[in-house]
Order: C-alpha cells, then sequence, then structure tokens
C-alpha cells in the first residue's frame, strides 16, 4: 500500500488537523511512515501566522521534489492556513495537491482520487492537482477524531474553527474564517471515545478557546458555554486531566476564574498570550484589552490557584514598537513571571492591516533580532529559576511514553505543564499517573525518579 509522509509546522491545531488526516488515509489502507524517501505521498500542514514557518514548508516541499524524477506516481500536498491563503500559486511549488483549512476531511477522497487519474490516465474525468481553498458550511463538525495515536495518553479535541477577533497583525481570521463552535455533546461524544481508547488527558483547541460557543448556545446559571463545555469533559470516566489553548483576555470571565478551582481535573496551567507589555503597542495590534487587565486576570487565577503556571506568546518588533514599549514588555516579564514564553519577531503577513503600516513605524531586523534575544534571556533565566525552586518535590507526572530525546527513558508532564524524564518500564508505566521525586533540572526540563509516594 502507498506510504505517507505528514511534516507539520505550527500550533497544537495544526497537529489535530494533521492527526485526522492521517486517520483517514490508514482507516483507507495507507501506511504512515516518519521517513520521506519512502513516501508515496508528502503532505505539508502549516500555518500563515509566522513567516518562518511558511520558509520551512516551502524548502522542505522544495528539498523533496527531486525524489519525482525516479518516482512520479507521487502525490505532493499543502494542507493548512498557507494552503487556504496562497492557493493556486503553491501548485508553482511543485504541489499537486491543496486543501484549505475547511477541507481536511476530503484530504483523502483526493489523495486517492490523484493515485487513480495516474495509474489509469484514460479517465478523463479524474485530476491530476486539486486545489480546495473554498467555504463549507458545518466545516467546524468534521474536526473530530484522529486526534490520538497508537497508545497515546493525551488527544488534542478541537471544539471550534475560526476567529471574529482580528488582530491587525494576524491572517487567521482570514484563513480559517468566522469563529463557529461545534455542539457541546458531539465534543462529549468524542471525548469519551477517546477515554474508551485509553485516552487520559485531553487539550481542548480553539483559535480563542474561551469564546466557544457564545453565538450557538446559552450561559446557563451564570456559567458560559465554555465552563459548561469544561464540566462535562471533566466528567467523563476515564479522563485525569483537561487542559485547554489559547485563551483570550477578551470573554476571560470569573465563570472560568472559578472553575480552577472547582473542577479537579482541570491543570494548575493556562497558555495566556498577552503580545505585548505596551498598551500602545497593543492598541495598535488590535488587542482590545490594556496591560493592566491581563495582569489582573492572572492575578485573580493565582488567587484561585497560587500553583498556577502561566506561560504566554510575545511579539518584538512590531510596527511603532520603540525602546520604551519593548522595555515595558521586558517589564511585565520580570513583574508576572511568566513560567515560559514563545518569543517571535513581527513578520509582514499579507492581507493583515498591519502588513501596510506606514514604513517609519518599521522596526529594522537587527533590532528585532536583538529584542528577540533580549527577550528570551529573560525569560529563560525566570522559567530555570522557577523549574530549579521544583528540586527537592515530588509532582504528579502523567506518563507520555517513551522521551523524543532519549528513547531509553520515559517523558510525562506535570499537571503545571513542566516536562520530566525520567527512567521506567514503559509498558508499565505509559499512561499512568504517578509520583516523581524531581532531583535536578536543565533549565526548561525536570529529571527525576517515580515514587509509590511522597
Amino acid at each position: 500500500m502507498p506510504k505517507v509522509y505528514i511534516k507539520t509546522y505550527g500550533c497544537q491545531m495544526n497537529e489535530r488537523d494533521s492527526a485526522q488526516v492521517a486517520r483517514m488515509l490508514t482507516d483507507r489502507g495507507y501506511l504512515m511512515t516518519e521517513e520521506q524517501a519512502e513516501a508515496d505521498v508528502v503532505l505539508i500542514n502549516t500555518c500563515s501566522v509566522r513567516d518562518m514557518a511558511e520558509q520551512k514548508a516551502l524548502n522542505k516541499m522544495s528539498s523533496m521534489l527531486h525524489m519525482r524524477k525516479t518516482r512520479p506516481h507521487m502525490v505532493y500536498g499543502f494542507m493548512g492556513c498557507m494552503a487556504q491563503s496562497r492557493g493556486e500559486e503553491l501548485l508553482g511549488e511543485g504541489a499537486d495537491l491543496v486543501v484549505g483549512t475547511q477541507k481536511y476531511h476530503r484530504v483523502a477522497d483526493y489523495v486517492s482520487e490523484i493515485f487513480k487519474a495516474r495509474e489509469d490516465f484514460r479517465i478523463e474525468d479524474l485530476r491530476t492537482s486539486i486545489v480546495d481553498t473554498e467555504e463549507e458550511e458545518g466545516s467546524q463538525n468534521t474536526i473530530r477524531d484522529g486526534a490520538a495515536s497508537g497508545n497515546a495518553a493525551t488527544a488534542f479535541v478541537s471544539i471550534m474553527q475560526g476567529c471574529n477577533m482580528k488582530c491587525s497583525f494576524c491572517i487567521v481570521p482570514y484563513t480559517r474564517g468566522a469563529e463557529r463552535s461545534r455542539p457541546i455533546d458531539e465534543v462529549v461524544d468524542e471525548v469519551e471515545r477517546l477515554a474508551a481508547g485509553g485516552v487520559r488527558e485531553v487539550t481542548l483547541l480553539g483559535q480563542i478557546v474561551n469564546l466557544y460557543g457564545r453565538h450557538e448556545f446559552p450561559a446557563v446559571n451564570g456559567k458560559s458555554p465554555f465552563v459548561q463545555l469544561l464540566e462535562k469533559v471533566a466528567s467523563v470516566d476515564g479522563i485525569e486531566r483537561v487542559r485547554f489553548t489559547s485563551p483570550h483576555p477578551v470573554g476571560y470571565k470569573q465563570d472560568l476564574i472559578e472553575a480552577f478551582g472547582t473542577i479537579p481535573e482541570l491543570v494548575e496551567h493556562v497558555h495566556f498570550p498577552v503580545q505585548s507589555g505596551s498598551n500602545k503597542v497593543l492598541k495598535a495590534m488590535r488587542r482590545p484589552y490594556k496591560v493592566e487587565k491581563f495582569e489582573q486576570l492572572i492575578e485573580r487565577m493565582r488567587e484561585v490557584k497560587p500553583e498556577i503556571a502561566v506561560t504566554t506568546d510575545i511579539i518584538v518588533g512590531f510596527p511603532g514598537e520603540g525602546d520604551e514599549e519593548f522595555a515595558q514588555t521586558r517589564a511585565l516579564c520580570e513583574r508576572v513571571r511568566f513560567d515560559n514564553a514563545f518569543v517571535f519577531r513581527y513578520s509582514k503577513r499579507r492581507g493583515t492591516p498591519a502588513a501596510v503600516m506606514e514604513d517609519s513605524l518599521q522596526v529594522s531586523e537587527r533590532v528585532k533580532e536583538e529584542r528577540n534575544k533580549d527577550l528570551l534571556r529573560v525569560v529563560d533565566r525566570i522559567c530555570t529559576e522557577k523549574n530549579m525552586s521544583l528540586v527537592g518535590t515530588c509532582q504528579q507526572v502523567l506518563c507520555e511514553g517513551p522521551s523524543k530525546r532519549k528513547a531509553e527513558k520515559l517523558t510525562g508532564r506535570t499537571r503545571t505543564n513542566k516536562i520530566v524524564i525520567f527512567d521506567g518500564e514503559r509498558e508499565r508505566l505509559a499512561g499512568s499517573v504517578f509520583d516523581v521525586k524531581i532531583e535536578h533540572c536543565t533549565g526548561h526540563v525536570l529529571y527525576g525518579t517515580p515514587l509509590l509516594n511522597c
């Protein structure tokens, strides 16, 4: 049977989408492979939020096209936000298949059609190249299943599609469409199936996940649709941990903050993008909150759960960010003491308002690089200090299986999303929750020994 190689760049949402495509292809008899040299189908799934992700995807495709010389039957395809935004022009980059963000559920059909056309070129109604980036009504209800592979203990569950916020730097509202949510019962059914297959932790995904269902479902007893969903998912038999990503300060209400104290399965971690520590820059980004509001929300979460870990996203070098504005972002990191942060250099995304801002507002690449490195040093120092404070403590860990970097070791995560490496038997410990005595750390990674009791 044909072998499929899928390369994913970008966010957890892309990882979930790739997993769904892999599941549909394997259901048709295709075999998944991690060796691109033996693949008959190469699919690249990438976002368009950062220019670097797009360039990596294009370079990856370019480096693999030579295989077509000896294997003319091969199918090359792009999926996701980049496919949605660039469409037919990706055929010029060597792609045979370009599938947008609302059509993942059709990838298996399209791959099979192209294969069939190449096997029998006399079938004139079959296509050897396909581009499908059209909107599809109800597409939010197709983003289900296939989020866990093998005997995985964790899984991603998409609960909604799209975004209505239209931040000036972001292309997502234009590639993933307007905000729309899946029914609560359908999400819960999916989680029940995952739990029956051995999944112990689910991460609920949405572009702005805490705005789930606001247009479709009513509040009940003062609880938003999202908190209602959290409660129902947490009550599924076998589910021991629930995570979600990524929320937005807009819509982060008291019911969600209180959920960290009332839902035991809801872990003590939130990824909470701030983007900038400058109110001036936030306004230019069209982020409808101020730094003071952001910090207040974190303070309220820490009142409910003092041990909660907070991670974030930050963009440096946004148009109009001067030394003072960058200093404000740096100071925010020192005050809040994020457990970690993804720091990005601003890059223009065509079709976004920020891309056409005045040249006088643009920040040089040299300055972006300097600010990026400086902020990373601050974030890494704080992260190391926080992790060092855990040495000597016992942490509850969900074992996810072998470590990616050290196959002879096992890896897992704490409830606060810290990576822990330890020794043990995969067959016995994978998928289990137990205590680990933390013995040392190397910056972002903890090392320890599993214990029966702490």
